[in-house]
C-alpha cells in the first residue's frame, strides 16, 4: 500500500497490481488476473518493480512516426490493435490496463451517482503515473481532457496547449506521438472522412479519412452500435495522435471501447444485461478486460469477490462459440476450485440467475 495526494485528500492506495497478494478479506484484494487477458502480460508486457511501485510497459504501437512531407490531411491508419500477443501491449490493452489500474472495473450500488468524467480523469491519471514506457513516465506521453470548465475556459486550454506542445516540435527523421485518451462526443461530416468531436476538449476536431472511418466502422462495428442505441453509455477512444507543419492534430492509430453510465466496459449487449443487473447490489463486482485476448477466448466477465461462501465467477458463452471455446472454458473453471462458475449460454436462452 501507498499513500496518494489526489486533490485536496491523502487516500491510501493499493500498490499496482498487486490486489492478488492481499487476504481475499481485504478491501483491496483482487481477483485472479489469469481469469482475465491480464495475466498472461504479466510478467512479458507488463514488469513490476515492487520498490519503486511501478510497472514497466512494452507497446505494440509506436510512440514516434517517421516524418514526411506528406501535405495535411493523409490518411490516418484506424486499427483496432488487438493481438494475441502476451509480450507488448496493443492500443486496447494499454486502455484496459489503465481502467483496471483506475479501479474504474469495480463497482457497489454504494457508488451510485458518485461516478463521472471527473473521477474517471483523476484516476486515469493516478494510474497513469505508476507505469513507465522505456523509462518514461507514461504521463508524459499520455493526454487526457480535463473536466472542462466555462469558467476557466482559457487555462483550461492553456494547459492543453502546453502538454501537446511537444507534438509541433521540430524534428529530424521521426516525430513524436502522444496517447489520448477521451471520450467521444459525436462524429461529424467533414469535407472528406469523418470528424471526430471530443467531450470536454470543445473546438478541437480528429480528421479521419474516408478510408479510416470505413475501417474504424468495420473493426470496431459493436462498440459503435452499442454507443448509438443508448444515449446513457459512453464511447472511449484511445489514440495515438502526432502534429502536422500545418499545426493540425493528427490521428495515428486508434481504438474504442463502450463503457456504461457507471463507466464499466462492456463487450456487447449480454455483458451489458449482466452488468446492469449487477449494479444494483451493494456488494462489489469486478468487471473482467480482454487486454489482447479475441473475442473467441473464453475469460470471466465479472467476478464477484465478496460472496459467501465462495467468491464467484460468471462467465459468458457467445452463440456459436465452438469447442476450443468451451475447452478452455472447462480448463480455467478447473483450474480455480476456490471460485464457484456462473455460466450464461447464450444459445440457452435468457439471462440465468444470479447467483447472489
Amino acid at each position: 500500500m501507498y499513500i496518494a495526494d489526489i486533490g485536496d485528500q491523502h487516500v491510501v492506495k493499493r500498490m499496482p497490481l498487486s490486489g492478488g497478494d492481499h487476504d481475499p478479506v481485504c478491501p483491496s484484494y483482487e481477483p485472479p488476473y489469469g481469469l482475465s487477458g491480464l495475466g498472461p502480460l504479466i510478467g512479458t508486457a507488463i514488469n513490476l518493480d515492487p520498490s519503486a511501485g511501478v510497472a514497466a510497459l512494452k507497446l505494440d504501437f509506436s510512440l514516434s512516426k517517421r516524418c514526411s512531407t506528406t501535405a495535411a490531411g493523409a490518411k490516418a491508419a484506424a486499427t483496432d490493435s488487438i493481438k494475441n500477443d502476451a509480450r507488448k501491449l496493443s492500443l486496447r490493452a494499454l486502455l484496459h490496463l489503465l481502467w483496471h489500474e483506475s479501479g474504474l472495473t469495480e463497482w457497489t450500488s454504494n457508488w451510485t451517482g458518485k461516478r463521472n468524467w471527473r473521477q474517471v480523469y483523476r484516476h486515469l491519471t493516478e494510474a497513469a503515473g505508476n507505469m513507465t514506457v522505456r523509462g518514461e513516465s507514461l504521463t508524459d506521453r499520455l493526454f487526457i481532457p480535463e473536466p472542462f470548465r466555462t469558467d476557466d475556459k482559457a487555462a483550461i486550454a492553456q494547459r492543453r496547449s502546453q502538454k501537446l506542445a511537444g507534438l509541433f516540435q521540430p524534428a529530424v527523421g521521426t516525430r513524436r506521438l502522444m496517447v489520448l485518451v477521451a471520450e467521444i462526443k459525436e462524429f461529424a461530416d467533414a469535407r472528406s472522412g469523418q470528424q471526430m468531436i471530443i467531450r470536454h476538449m470543445p473546438g478541437v476536431r480528429f480528421h479521419l479519412e474516408d478510408a479510416a472511418w470505413r475501417s474504424l466502422q468495420r473493426r470496431f462495428e459493436t462498440e459503435l452500435a452499442l454507443w448509438k442505441s443508448d444515449d446513457a453509455l459512453h464511447l472511449i477512444t484511445i489514440v495515438t495522435v502526432g502534429g502536422n507543419s500545418a499545426g493540425i492534430i493528427t490521428v495515428n492509430e486508434i481504438a474504442l471501447m463502450t463503457v456504461t453510465s457507471q463507466w464499466l466496459p462492456i463487450d456487447d449487449a449480454f455483458e451489458r444485461r449482466l452488468v446492469e443487473r449487477l449494479v444494483r447490489l451493494r456488494k462489489k463486482s469486478v468487471k473482467g478486460l480482454r487486454f489482447n485476448l479475441s473475442r473467441n477466448q473464453p475469460m470471466a466477465n465479472v467476478i464477484l469477490p465478496e460472496r459467501q461462501p465462495l467468491a464467484c465467477a460468471l462467465y459468458i458463452v457467445p452463440a456459436g462459440a465452438d469447442e476450443g471455446f468451451e475447452i478452455s472454458l472447462k480448463e480455467m473453471i478447473e483450474a480455480r476450485p476456490d471460485l464457484e462458475a456462473w455460466i450464461w449460454r447464450v444459445a440457452d436462452g435468457d439471462l440465468p440467475p444470479l447467483p447472489i
